[in-house]
């Protein structure tokens, strides 16, 4: 019998080797409060003198006071569901039920399963597609004015910015064609929780004039996991709906762990960010100065980007490395990296590896990265092979309301024979879980055989109820 792996054991064994995290969460294994060390020591309930977060009057609402004032948020919640809850609160206080919604495609799926819970009718902004290394664009402006002229019944808009890849919109004139039209802006910028700390990254929608914000503190700053922050930025948004929705996607039992970390990582960057965040743009610009040596594979940079496929600016903390040029993929070189070099990345996609960095990523971290990455790319040939020009999402046909598409007469049939039928369940590559396939959705030829490509890449495809991914649920006779 194969012995039992407790996970504590294997973690505790894991975080003792030399694999580096160029992936979530931003403490990076690094920052950890003296107050801290012994998590058992700190976690508590509702206890006297500690206030409650559902109804906040003392220690809590004091702490989240602290986060508004640094963010310069009109108020600020702690979410210890990570952003998904903020997510849930933010879509169900903007809208009423079987209300309707003008959303970004290119969401992550909490935003679907939110629109699922509300019965909301869903209009899509579609990116645009930056071809050349095969991202997602930004949001056009332009497109969100036409869409809420189009459907004059929507109640908020709703984008991702920047995106898993690090792409920003023009959230600026995004959200003065909202307001123009009395719609909230609500932003996804879990992915930006660092943007106010340094002018090297794009300015903060909330300093765009976005509605409401949600932040993933968790993902590029020193917090632990599944923490994060939902941000009320203007009067455009009932403060009790809010607070009252929160109420109900987050644990009625909220860990203060998670509280005092947030808390703690507010208090390192009040009182040492101007210090940490210049030290850090300093090791980040030094690296990507030796990675633009690359020859074969390539470092996506802001200059070559910038104002295609209505990219507003991209933030390079986020080190993207491009196979398309490559004999490689992004899977291969995501394997290769983890294996030979012990790096972990964040991200691999068909033509590409993301690593993450943060403020507590150190010069020997980065030094490591930069000798593999020279070390792979003189290894590698150049292929003049046709690039992949698919982006991370595909459009399919929308046939009725996720709701619907959910909650009707199923039926499962083998995937390979369901193009044209539509589907009940989602499809996503993990990360970044973004659909590329919703309830709802006719499944389209494009689907299928991407589907397949992933596959023989090895990448990870979730959402099915069937792992193997050979069945699907459609509707019943449609």
């Amino acid at each position: 019998m194969e012995q039992q792996k407790w996970l504590d054991e294997a973690l505790y064994e894991y975080g003792r080797k030399d694999y580096y995290p160029f992936h979530m969460p931003g403490h990076k294994r690094e920052f950890c409060p003296g107050t801290l060390k012994n998590p058992y020591l700190v976690d508590i309930t509702e206890i006297d003198g500690f206030d409650n977060l559902h109804h906040a009057e003392g220690i809590l609402l004091e702490a989240q006071q602290r986060a508004a004032s640094l963010y310069g948020a009109r108020e600020t919640w702690y979410l210890v569901n990570g952003s998904t809850s903020g997510i849930l609160a933010a879509v169900s206080a903007c809208t009423s039920r079987g209300g309707e919604i003008l959303m970004a495609r290119n969401c992550h799926k909490a935003v679907y399963h939110a629109a699922y819970l509300r019965g909301l009718t869903t209009h899509y902004l579609f990116p645009e597609a930056e071809k050349s290394v095969g991202l997602n664009g930004g949001i056009s402006p332009e497109a969100v004015r036409e869409m809420l002229e189009r459907y004059p019944g929507t109640e908020a808009v709703l984008i991702t910015s920047p995106t898993y890849d690090g792409v920003v919109s023009d959230v600026k004139r995004i959200a003065k064609i909202a307001h123009a039209f009395h719609v909230p802006l609500i932003v996804d910028e879990a992915h930006g929780a660092h943007f106010p700390f340094s002018e090297y990254f794009p300015e903060s929608a909330l300093a765009c004039g976005a509605d409401v914000v949600i932040h993933s503190l968790h993902k590029t700053l020193p917090s632990l996991t599944q923490t994060a922050l939902l941000h009320r930025n203007s009067e455009r948004v009932s403060e009790e709906k809010l607070r009252r929705f929160l109420g109900i996607y987050q644990s009625s039992s909220p860990s203060y762990l998670f509280m005092a970390g947030m808390d703690a990582c507010v208090r390192l960057i009040r009182e040492k960010g101007k210090e940490l965040f210049a030290g850090y743009t300093e090791r980040l610009k030094t690296c990507r100065g030796r990675l633009a040596a690359l020859k074969n594979l390539h470092l996506v940079s802001k200059d070559e980007i910038l104002g295609r496929g209505f990219v507003y600016d991209l933030d390079e903390s986020k080190i993207l490395i491009s196979t398309a040029d490559a004999e490689m993929d992004g899977a291969k070189l995501h394997e290769i990296l983890l294996e030979r070099y012990h790096l972990q990345m964040e991200m691999a996609a068909s033509q590409y590896v993301i690593a993450l960095t943060s403020v507590m990523d150190t010069e020997d971290g980065f030094g490591r990265l930069e000798q593999a990455l020279l070390d792979i790319d003189r290894e590698t040939e150049r292929t003049e092979a046709a690039r992949d020009e698919f982006c991370t999402y595909i459009s399919g046909e929308v046939c009725t309301s996720i709701a619907e598409a959910v909650e009707g007469d199923q039926e499962e049939i083998d995937l390979s024979d369901s193009e044209g039928r539509i589907s009940s369940e989602y499809a996503y590559l993990y990360p970044p879980g973004i659909p590329f396939l919703v309830p709802g959705e006719r499944i389209s030829k494009d689907v299928l055989r991407q589907i397949c490509i992933w596959k023989e890449q090895g990448l990870d495809i979730q959402g099915l109820n069937d792992y193997t991914l050979k069945k699907i649920h459609v509707l019943k006779d449609v």
